[in-house]
């Protein structure tokens, strides 16, 4: 088969990485890719966003799967253009990515099929927002911006100047573009998070094993919000029995739910969940792989990736076999200095060999350039380092082995991830 993976970062990297374990992937192309990608797979210089682009690239050298990985392209279409043209493509149409591309919606979705998650107001006036929150005087309080917001579009706010702020920035300085038309106003709810993909096909739903991301850019939870500085797999606080309740009160509710409003969800769909002292709440729907869950859960799957994706495609998964390895994975993600604010791009990285990898563990490409026989920085998030272990010390301790052994000036990354 000839496939073609649809992004750039450290997620596409091992997208990338898992689907050439496979023997029924002769070529592979990513678009577009990065310098880690260029040594995995052909990248092509299209980007994410171009929906004819992609359609005539698939097209003109008969492209017989599209992985379409971001949440841009997914909201967009690209998935409905793709089948349109007669090309299997892998990820939801449009009127099921709209369960990450609006809050409202996934909200309202939850209410209406009572999936538990925390208590809500929506609105599109600034004014009346700010009249709800002085009302209500609660704090903290997590005002969320509609639309897709780079995973940066919730903020959480300690008192009302915060919240005045935050209504402020999303609303009226539309940081976040017209994301921030209308906000949800959400009750602030505590306990450990849980990040749980799963494959379905909308009749039936497999979850893959459990990981934890840590979205803070320093130790201790300190720090700005990122895009997620490091994760682990499985998650300690997920045991098998809330597995079992979080099938039967989230998953397969959300993915019923879905079918009866006509936007049957075939793809990934992601479960961020809050294990609260009232049971496991849905804190957000993603309509993809996370990042960079997917470089911890990924390296633990054992059965063959491509007839995974097969399996979704055609509506048969609930006869495809998947099997994961007991081990333990750890990624420690390398990001500029200065990120998630401003940072410096092209600066030379050392310590890897030619295709960018490490002896004793995986490097995935998160921001990446190769250019002359050298990698170059090219983005926030650089490098996502993992490694398997039979424990999560073990993993760890493999993990901070690699990362010391890799350099770039400004190179900040966290000490204390898994701990």
């Amino acid at each position: 088969m000839k496939i073609l993976v649809i992004g750039g970062g450290g997620r596409e990297h091992a997208i990338v990485r898992k689907i050439k374990e496979s023997p029924k992937a002769e070529k592979i192309y990513c678009a577009p890719g990065n310098g880690g990608i260029s040594r995995d797979a052909d990248c092509v210089d299209i980007p994410v966003t171009d929906i004819d682009g992609v359609v005539r690239f698939a097209k003109e050298n008969r492209i017989d799967l599209v992985f379409v990985a971001p949440d841009d392209p997914l909201a967009a279409g690209m998935v409905d253009a793709l089948e349109s043209a007669g090309i299997r493509a892998f990820g939801p149409r449009a009127n099921a990515a709209v369960i990450e591309s609006s809050k409202v919606f996934s909200k309202d979705l939850m209410k209406r099929y009572h999936i538990p998650t925390a208590g809500y107001e929506v609105f599109d006036d600034p004014h009346r927002v700010l009249d709800y929150i002085r009302q209500n005087d609660r704090y903290p309080i997590v005002i969320k911006a509609d639309g897709l917001a780079l995973g940066k579009g919730v903020i959480i706010a300690a008192d009302y100047n915060e919240a005045r702020d935050a209504v402020r920035t999303i609303m009226e300085d539309k940081v976040f573009g017209a994301s921030g038309n209308r906000v949800v106003v959400e009750e602030f709810i505590t306990g450990p998070e849980v990040s749980v993909l799963a494959f379905t096909d909308g009749k039936c739903i497999r979850p893959m094993v459990s990981s934890k991301d840590h979205k803070r850019a320093l130790d201790g939870d300190k720090g700005l919000n990122t895009g997620g500085m490091g994760t682990i797999s499985p998650n300690p606080y997920y045991s098998e029995e809330m597995a079992q309740l979080c099938m039967k009160t989230i998953f397969l509710p959300t993915m019923e739910a879905m079918n009866r409003e006509g936007r049957t969800f075939k793809g990934c769909l992601y479960f961020g969940l809050m294990l609260t002292k009232d049971g496991p709440k849905v804190i957000e729907y993603n309509a993809r792989f996370g990042d960079p869950e997917t470089q911890v859960v990924l390296p633990r799957l054992k059965t063959d990736f491509v007839e995974i994706l097969e399996a979704v495609m055609d509506e048969r998964l609930e006869s495809q076999p998947i099997e994961w390895s007991r081990e333990t994975s750890a990624c420690v993600v390398m990001a500029s200095g200065g990120y998630p604010g401003k940072y410096a791009k092209g600066i030379e990285i050392t310590g890897l060999d030619e295709n960018g990898q490490l002896a004793g563990a995986t490097v995935y490409h998160a921001g990446t350039l190769f250019k002359d026989h050298k990698f170059y920085t090219n983005g926030g998030r650089v490098l996502g380092v993992t490694a398997l272990g039979n424990t999560l010390d073990e993993a760890l301790e493999k993990t901070y082995a690699s990362v010391e052994k890799i350099c770039f000036d400004g190179a900040h990354y966290r000490r204390d991830i898994g701990k």
